[in-house]
């Protein structure tokens, strides 16, 4: 009979990104992704002629938070990569978003999960990626 508990590790193997302080992570990521999807979900449902790309922004960073949450709680093969691929597109749409609300104003009539880099937040949303990749470093195969 086959067990769900996960295989020991090999030397060399990487550790498995739900554990440790990845648990938090992930809670973290969690949190955002439904706050993101919630807050996006309503505006473009009630809002979404009035700042389309800001609201449609908000929705792509729901997705990346909820593909972050189910690639870091997930130890299946494959999902690591998947983690790196949200996060760092995350890490950019932070900084991409961040600066551009800074400097032309006229392009975000509304704030996004990411504008002024997250100042709506506290700054979460760039700090958030910042940890993943952190995580991911640590937690990565060794040798």
């Amino acid at each position: 009979m086959p067990s769900d508990a996960p295989a020991p590790a090999r030397p060399g193997a990487a550790r498995a990104t739900s554990t440790g302080w990845g648990r938090l992570l992930i809670a973290v990521y969690a949190v955002f992704a439904v706050a993101a999807t919630g807050r996006s979900s309503i505006q473009l449902a009630t809002q979404a002629d009035e700042a389309p790309f800001p609201y449609a922004l908000s929705a792509l960073a729901a997705v990346l938070y909820l593909v972050a949450t189910w690639a870091l709680a997930s130890d299946r093969p494959g999902h690591r990569r998947v983690a790196w691929a949200a996060v760092t597109v995350e890490a950019a749409g932070v900084v991409v978003v961040g600066t551009l609300s800074l400097v032309d104003e006229a392009l975000f009539p509304d704030d996004t999960v990411w504008s002024a880099f997250g100042a709506g937040y506290a700054f979460f949303p760039a700090l958030l990626p910042v940890a993943g990749i952190a995580w991911l470093l640590a937690t990565r195969p060794r040798g």
